[in-house]
């Protein structure tokens, strides 16, 4: 108890210090919203059109101390302001909408990768230098040495565009409207999210099978094992038990990291697929200075990972006792 309670208090002080450098972070930046609807409008808006523009969105001249207390008030009260890019919409709308994409595509591509990488590299391990352990390894490497983006342009190239087996684009077909309740809607959503799933499975299971795998065959050494199958324990439970156990601990901590940082979305692979994920979300954001969404999505993404970690801690102290010390 004493353990978690020393993590909280670590991971208090961090969303403090998160929370801080979010506020400050974007108003260090060149520019402001108001700057660039005038551009937009190439000097078309009068001096007074734009101080009401600045007030319709919440922008103030106030001191920055000033704006950094009123900033925490709103978050206290679970205000994250208006969007600027999509106006009138609240931020909370906007991100909520984008969360849902995002983690149906890179949270489940990413939860594919950990069991498949992870089963594959516990399997390479025991049958060492066996079929698996000599082909996956180097092919799933070649394959991971491509970044997201360049695997997905690939793909939509040569699947999408020149063969035509998965769509083009977005989330669902333009002809539905969003409804979970219909299948028509469901088979439409997994062929869209089929093509930009793979590209992120294929890229990044080489490192979870490696990692597993090189761990696993420095606790198949231990003295541990051998007394194990000296006991004449089963080979499927020193095998899962006692090795894959103790060699899952470094993985889950990069388990924990990759499942926080799946909120920020695999940005290129969201823009490459115009998939409206958090990812094609915050690009939107920066690239129309649209401080509240940034703000929004940057919270979101360091709490999560925040989130991630407390869980891996959690998860540390019953997987191995002795961190509880």
């Amino acid at each position: 108890m004493r353990f978690l309670l020393r993590r909280l208090g670590f991971y208090a002080v961090a969303a403090w210090v998160s929370l801080t450098v979010n506020f400050y972070l974007p108003r260090l930046m060149p520019g402001d919203p108001a700057s660039a609807i005038f551009a937009r409008f190439q000097g078309r808006l009068r001096p007074e059109e734009i101080d009401s523009l600045r007030k319709a969105y919440g922008l103030s001249d106030a001191p920055l101390l000033e704006q950094y207390f009123t900033y925490l008030r709103s978050l206290s009260r679970g205000e994250f302001g208006i969007s600027i890019n999509f106006f009138p919409a609240q931020v909370t709308d906007v991100i909520s909408t984008g969360f849902t994409w995002t983690l149906l595509l890179a949270g489940l591509a990413t939860v594919i990768s950990f069991f498949l990488g992870n089963v594959l590299g516990i399997i390479g391990a025991w049958r060492r230098n066996g079929i698996l352990d000599s082909v996956a390894p180097p092919l799933l490497t070649f394959i991971g040495a491509f970044p997201y983006f360049f695997l997905a342009m690939i793909a939509l190239y040569f699947l999408a565009f020149q063969a035509g087996w998965f769509p083009l684009r977005h989330a669902y077909s333009d002809a539905l409207s969003v409804d979970w309740g219909s299948l028509t809607f469901i088979k439409s959503v997994i062929s869209h999210m089929l093509l930009p799933a793979t590209c992120i499975v294929l890229a990044s299971i080489g490192g979870w099978m490696l990692g597993m795998r090189n761990t696993m065959v420095g606790i198949l050494s231990e003295d541990y094992i051998t007394m194990a199958q000296a006991k004449g324990l089963s080979q499927q439970r020193i095998m899962f038990s006692y090795a894959a156990r103790n060699a899952l601990l470094p993985n889950v901590t990069s388990f924990g990291m990759a499942l926080g940082f799946v909120l920020s979305g695999s940005l290129l692979t969201e823009i490459i697929f115009a998939y409206p994920g958090l990812g094609y979300l915050l690009l939107q954001a920066v690239r129309n200075l649209d401080y509240p969404l940034m703000q929004g999505l940057f919270l979101m993404i360091t709490f999560a990972v925040l989130g991630a970690n407390l869980l891996v801690d959690i998860l540390y102290v019953w997987l191995d006792p002795r961190t509880r010390r």
